[in-house]
Parts: structure tokens; C-alpha cells; sequence
């Protein structure tokens, strides 16, 4: 399976200013889940994940006078390889409106939305913003209390609701998400080799899943 380097999130669904659709659907596939390729979890069979270290990435259009964005993030992946949910916090530069975006897969039910809770939190809920072939995507207003809670907390559980109603809730620990988040950038080239290493961990979970059967 093939990582992009290069994490690119779509800016500007619900919150954000978008100027070319049809280039944001291209750059939202970079960041996590890439590949546009995200797996979709059949009724009641949620799998066992395997997840990315968050990491934080801080990145500048080709624009005049473009303005930085950095975005912290991290993924759970199934056994297969392909993404099952993602949490991004997006912080433009000199802006206050800072997101939280969180990613579903597909075959999931529009209308309830999704909701988000930090450990035993208040749990906050928020509407689909748009779905890609990576998954469905929800934007939160990422407060200062939030971000507080990000860090000093345990899990983020984000829940939603499949096609056929039944409840799906999906967790990612957040163990070093302060780190991650207070810390520099991290270098494309650690990246690479974060990644490498998800990628053999998952294919030895995979063979071992094989020689079990």
C-alpha cells in the first residue's frame, strides 16, 4: 500500500473557504486517509484497529500571501490496511476559528450526523459536511476547552449512525496527541518511516489473521 507524504487536508467545508472543488476533492484524499480508499464496515462487524501516531503537519499555499495552516492529526486503520475513522485539528494562521474534522467511512446514515466525546465528556454533536470516496467527513469548532481536552485526555470516541441504524462508535486514543500538538512539525522524512512501520505492523497482524484461520 502506497503513504502520501504530503498531507494536504480539504480547507473550507462548513467553516472554511473553498475556491476550487473539484482541486479540494484531489487534496482532501493526502491527509491520513490516503488513497481515497477508506474501508466500509458492514453491519456489526467493527474492526480491530491499528492506528498512526498523531502528528502534526504545518503547511503554506503557492498563493500570494497564503497563509499557514497546520493540522495535527491521526488515523485508525483495519487490518487491511485501508482507513476506518480520522480526527484532524485544522489551525489556519492568525485565524481564531480553528476545526476539528472528523472522518467516517461510507454507508454511513446523513441525517443524525455524528457526534464526538472526550473520555466520560460532554459529547458534542455535528452535521456532515460532505463525503469523498475516503469516508464522511463532520467539522467541530475546535474551542479552547476542546483543545484543552484533546490534550490533557484519553480517547476521543466519535460515534455515527450506518445505513441500516445501527450505532457505530469508533475511538482514538489520545496518549500523544499534547505532544504532537505542541511540538514542531514533524519532518516528511520521519513520517515516511512512521509510516513504514504501520504498514509492516499491519501486515503482520494480516499474516498472523491468515495462519490463524
Amino acid at each position: 500500500m502506497k503513504f502520501s507524504l504530503i498531507p494536504v487536508l480539504l480547507l473550507g467545508i462548513g467553516t472554511l473557504s473553498v475556491t476550487d472543488p473539484a482541486t479540494a476533492e484531489g487534496q482532501v484524499c493526502r491527509f491520513l486517509l490516503d488513497g481515497c480508499d477508506a474501508q466500509r464496515i458492514p453491519q456489526n462487524q467493527l474492526p480491530n484497529l491499528v492506528y498512526s501516531p498523531w502528528t502534526k503537519f504545518c503547511l503554506k499555499g503557492k498563493e500570494v500571501n497564503a497563509k499557514q495552516v497546520c493540522f495535527t492529526g491521526r488515523d485508525g486503520r483495519g487490518e487491511s490496511g485501508k482507513p476506518v475513522v480520522a480526527a484532524v485539528l485544522i489551525e489556519p494562521e492568525n485565524d481564531p476559528k480553528k476545526v476539528l474534522r472528523v472522518t467516517l467511512p461510507l454507508g454511513m446514515s446523513i441525517q443524525p450526523g455524528t457526534r464526538v466525546i472526550v473520555d466520560n465528556g460532554q459529547p458534542m454533536t455535528g452535521r456532515y459536511v460532505i463525503c469523498f470516496k475516503n469516508g464522511c467527513m463532520a467539522d467541530y469548532e475546535a474551542s479552547g476547552d476542546l483543545i484543552r481536552s484533546l490534550q490533557s485526555g484519553r480517547g476521543l470516541t466519535i460515534q455515527g449512525i450506518n445505513g441500516t441504524g445501527q450505532p457505530i462508535s469508533l475511538s482514538l486514543p489520545l496518549n500523544d496527541f499534547g505532544r504532537a500538538y505542541n511540538g514542531p512539525p514533524t519532518d516528511p522524512k520521519v513520517f515516511e518511516v512512521q509510516q513504514k512501520r504501520l504498514q509492516e505492523d499491519l501486515q503482520r497482524r494480516a499474516k498472523a489473521a491468515e495462519g490463524g484461520r
